[in-house]
């Protein structure tokens, strides 16, 4: 795991990604699991039946600070690990509902992806293999 300068967050890349980036205000679509690091239980997996994957703006605080900052950077089918301390997690309040403690900290594996609406049109292969980050 490697620090991301300036905040408490830490990173790890599982796989090497290509294309375009997720910079600050673009659009980003992902795959995320995230897992309670104390307990090991997972609350939350855009994987599971039913669920699809997630799209936000990113690093303008949409999402929890790490996951923000942690995903900038990150690749077209780049695979990443993030360690976010409660800081730049839930807090010291936790998020109960998910059954994320107080002062939990979250590992995320993410997965920068397509976005499926581009994948089933009949643009062109160039279009279809983009990744949705403007």
């Amino acid at each position: 795991m490697e620090p991301i300068p300036g905040y408490q967050t830490q990173k790890r890349t599982i796989k090497e990604g290509s294309g375009k980036e997720i910079t600050k205000g673009c659009t980003a679509t992902v795959h995320a699991t995230g897992v309670v690091k104390e307990t090991g239980k997972k609350f939350w997996s855009t994987k599971d039946p039913g669920q699809q994957p997630f799209t936000y703006q990113a690093g303008v605080g949409q999402v929890i600070t790490g996951w923000d900052q942690g995903c900038l950077g990150m690749k077209l089918g780049e695979e990443r690990e993030l360690l976010i301390p409660a800081k730049e997690g839930y807090g010291d309040g936790g998020f109960p509902a998910w059954g994320i403690p107080p002062g939990g900290t979250l590992n995320f594996t993410l997965e920068c992806c397509l976005d499926r609406a581009w994948r089933s049109s009949r643009r062109s292969e160039a279009w279809r293999a983009t990744a949705r980050l403007y």
